[in-house]
């Protein structure tokens, strides 16, 4: 058992998550892109949504921005490992056209300053773990 972590004003949580899609119809999730595009702008039109969604980056941020995560509505049921689809396994009939693929979070303690106080200079990777006591 791991020994409890008193909480104390000051304290940095960082909370670093994964979350793994694989596309398995690539018109399937452009059409679900556009359509979240549409749903923030109503008065855009077919041909604007298409333009407006160009590459695969901003197909994934138009339904991040929506939907807060890929394949959002199957985060309950994406269990990794034990419980969880066989590797190689897909979803080939969502409406978006992907197979969630998995979901971890980890929560690190103490980072030695939060990514507000950066400000304009992020760290290399602020993705990166740092050794530091307290991570789960």
């Amino acid at each position: 058992m791991t020994e409890a972590v008193g909480l104390r004003a000051g304290m940095i949580i960082s909370v670093r998550m994964r979350r793994d899609v694989v596309v398995v119809d690539p018109d399937r999730f452009l059409a679900a892109a556009r359509q979240a595009l549409r749903d923030r702008d109503p008065g855009l039109t077919d041909a604007e949504a298409v333009d407006a969604i160009a590459d695969v980056y901003d197909a994934v941020h138009v339904l991040l921005d929506r939907d807060g995560a890929l394949a959002a509505d199957a985060v309950d049921s994406e269990r990794v490992g034990v419980g969880g689809s066989l590797p190689g396994v897909r979803v080939a009939d969502r409406p978006d056209g992907l197979s969630p693929a998995g979901w971890l979070q980890q929560v690190v303690l103490n980072d030695p300053q939060p990514l507000q106080d950066y400000g304009c200079f992020l760290p290399e990777d602020p993705f990166a773990v740092p050794r530091i006591e307290g991570s789960r």
